[in-house]
């Protein structure tokens, strides 16, 4: 009989609560918005062509954005991924043109290359006490000065025709195998977060380490591997690259860091971990690519773009810390149920780490 008769204000409070702790509300309502107004001030901005141009600029910076994903729930984050994606391009160009190994083998090794950067920086991270921030910015530097080393500041080429083709391959809605991959990157990286016992502990090292560490999880583990998957992800999106400009260009990755931190943040993924999710990073990346996309169509100023960027990331963050403060003094007694009241796993006592 209470809630029948509760007050109208009430509900329409409860309402508002849960729509503010949804990660991809915000960025949702903003990729419509922008859509909107880009169209009107340029009725191709919406056209098959720009649509799919956004797609596949955006399949690139998506891959890595997944392991981020992985790494800002987990409570750290990576500078050096869009190095890292550079130096694994040059470096398996490098191996199937001057070194002759066979392409399989020569992606590999970029892909191994990534994941022992990315170890190399869980390792200072977790072990050695480095701070996030300052390990992956020194990585970022390193790799950057191995990516001039290996290429000679020139492109590699050129590559086996295998790679051309998987580059220009266009079989739906002018999109070949690198939305492709992506996709299924992206959904096993969702669904990991969301539905497995890796993503649970994610979620509760990223909301309080301590309590993580009391219950059991491993948290030096679940960050070492978060990280190397980071770099493993990295060397993918830079090998597509290379396969999409049929070079090993030292340009590859050049700035991806702040469109993968940008992206993340603005679709819902705190930077004070154990809140967020990978559709919500995608959408992020979305945003900002359509953002620079529409701001090109419309013909303003391409220097405008960094601006935009800036300015919605900004935004973002204050967004997220609103919504941390709002969830804080909303908190009811529902969220001993094991949920917060978005739905992000929260600790409790005496709950143990499956292993996986």
């Amino acid at each position: 009989m209470k809630k029948l008769f509760a007050p109208q204000g009430d509900n329409l409070r409860t309402i508002s609560a849960k729509l503010l702790v949804v990660p991809e509300l915000g960025v949702i309502v903003a990729l419509i918005i922008a859509a909107g107004v880009f169209q009107s001030f340029n009725s191709v901005f919406l056209s098959k062509d720009v649509i799919a141009s956004i797609i596949q600029a955006v399949t690139f910076v998506a891959i890595i954005a997944v392991g981020q994903v992985f790494l800002l729930i987990a409570g750290v984050f990576d500078l050096s991924v869009g190095a890292v994606a550079g130096l694994a391009a040059v470096t398996s160009g490098k191996l199937m043109t001057s070194l002759g190994w066979s392409v399989p083998l020569a992606l590999l090794g970029g892909v191994l290359l990534g994941c022992v950067l990315g170890a190399i920086n869980g390792y200072m991270v977790t072990r050695g006490g480095v701070p996030a921030f300052i390990q992956t910015l020194g990585m970022l530097f390193v790799a950057q000065g191995l990516n001039q080393v290996v290429s000679g500041g020139t492109p590699i080429y050129p590559l086996p025709d295998v790679m051309t083709k998987i580059g220009e391959s266009h079989f739906f809605f002018t999109l070949g195998w690198n939305a492709l991959i992506a996709a299924i990157i992206c959904i096993a990286g969702d669904f990991t977060i969301r539905k497995t016992t890796i993503g649970r502990n994610l979620y509760v090292i990223g909301g309080n380490i301590e309590v993580a560490k009391i219950v059991g999880i491993n948290v030096r583990r679940y960050q070492m591997r978060s990280f190397m998957l980071a770099g493993m992800l990295s060397a993918v999106s830079g090998e597509l690259v290379m396969a999409s400009l049929s070079s090993g260009s030292p340009s590859i990755g050049s700035g991806w860091e702040l469109s993968v931190i940008a992206g993340t943040v603005v679709g819902g993924v705190s930077l004070f971990g154990g809140v967020g999710t990978v559709a919500g990073a995608i959408l992020g990346v979305l945003l900002i690519q359509s953002v620079q996309s529409g701001l090109v169509t419309s013909g303003l100023s391409a220097n405008l773009q960094n601006v935009a960027v800036g300015m919605i990331l900004v935004a973002a963050v204050f967004f997220d810390v609103s919504r941390r403060k709002f969830r804080i003094s909303t908190r009811n007694p529902e969220s001993a149920s094991g949920k917060s009241s978005n739905g992000d796993p929260q600790t409790i006592p005496g709950n143990k780490e499956v292993e996986s």
